[in-house]
């Protein structure tokens, strides 16, 4: 095959591509440059796309005696997944941009053009397993449960499997990826992993909100509805946060409290105690599924749901419903680009906590992606009015 291998400068990308080479494809490396700030350099295990990960990549690269280009995605990246993820925090939501990023840049922007200049399928470091299943291509799991990155990749649709190359995804450990490395004479096999948001490499996410959402100072009340507190701008605040809130009196308990609700209306938040975080029903939108289910999804099934990629994952049950007309939101007639506009509901077999409108659920059946979608409601027994 033809393959093009996305290096990002780590180590398990490097390796992706050295084992595409061996495994006797035709390999072209390619770095995705997304800063808009292209001198930007690399603070320990914070960021990635900088400068000096374009430099290893290409160092890699040159080892490997393959072509390397670098490929300018920043305004794309800038439209789609910062700009995104500031507008989901103006609305009160917490978005993951690094699913955004998967969906509209690696495996949306970088894919639609490996294709036309006449790639096969697109290789990554990521640690997950293609499986061709008896409805087609499936996503699941890889061998390694603490190295599994399915989770992120639950963005990714049918189409777009079929042009994947994930050559990690059956390496029991990472730990083993570095020692290949290193016999491979790889330089970065000690690299430390990237984490945090990349556009955030200080990690001071409230702190980055505050120069691109405007503050409002508002109230922080309890579920009463009686104000006590006072906060500089409700972006600031996370459901399921407990830290920071500045609350002007304790609970009656004297147990802490913890952000329920934001409301980015009337510019308020909402907190209580701990117990009230437990949700035991989410809805959302903005729906995928990772290839053909092979069975009807308007009928309750019983399955997994993971809301973070570092999340345990929760048995659930799910079914496929329509929206009512009533319930219909602007959101929602945006985002149906199909005939049916539907919600997707999880009844959830034990209580999540500190679940908020915007995260991604990907659901699992068994070890199998089946898909995911942008949580909207998160529901308790008695919800907490938004």
């Amino acid at each position: 095959m033809k393959i093009l291998a996305a290096m990002s400068g780590g180590v398990d990308s490097a390796v992706a591509a050295a084992r595409a080479v061996e495994a006797g494809h035709e390999v072209v490396g390619v770095h995705l440059a997304l800063s808009r700030m292209p001198g930007t350099l690399r603070t320990g295990s914070r960021g990635c796309c900088t400068i000096e990960d374009a430099m290893d990549a290409r160092r890699v690269a040159n080892l490997l005696d393959i072509p390397f280009y670098v490929w300018d995605f920043s305004e794309r990246f800038k439209a789609d997944v910062v700009d995104d993820f500031i507008a989901e925090y103006a609305a009160g939501r917490t978005p993951n941009p690094c699913m955004r990023c998967n969906e509209k840049i690696k495996f949306a922007a970088l894919l639609d053009k490996a294709i036309a200049l006449g790639f096969d399928a697109v290789a990554t470091g990521h640690y997950a397993t293609l499986i061709d299943g008896e409805n087609g291509r499936e996503l699941h799991r890889a061998s390694a449960w603490a190295k599994d990155q399915s989770y992120v990749l639950g963005v990714l649709t049918e189409t777009q499997l079929n042009h994947c190359y994930f050559p990690l995804g059956d390496t029991p450990s990472k730990a083993m990826i570095r020692e290949e490395a290193a016999d491979r004479g790889i330089q970065i096999a000690q690299k430390p992993d990237s984490h945090d948001i990349c556009f955030i490499p200080d990690g001071d996410t409230r702190g980055w909100l505050s120069d691109h959402v405007s503050r409002e100072p508002g109230e922080i009340l309890d579920e009463s509805g009686e104000v006590i507190g006072k906060h500089d701008g409700a972006h600031g605040y996370t459901v399921g946060q407990r830290r920071g809130l500045q609350l002007g009196r304790p609970a009656d308990d004297g147990k802490p409290r913890y952000v329920l609700s934001i409301r980015p209306v009337s510019n308020q938040v909402v907190v209580g105690s701990k117990e009230r975080l437990a949700i035991e029903r989410i809805t959302g939108g903005r729906y995928s599924f990772a290839g053909e289910p092979g069975f009807d999804l308007s009928e309750r099934f019983a399955c997994e749901v993971q809301i973070r990629a570092h999340a345990d994952p929760v048995p659930a049950f799910a079914r496929l419903e329509p929206i009512r007309e009533e319930d219909r939101t602007e959101q929602h007639r945006v985002e149906a680009t199909h005939e049916l506009v539907v919600d997707v509901n999880l009844q959830l077999a034990e209580p999540l906590l500190g679940v908020a409108p915007g995260q991604t659920a990907v659901i699992y059946v068994g070890s199998r992606v089946l898909g995911q979608f942008t949580i909207d409601r998160a529901l308790a027994e008695a919800p907490v009015a938004a």
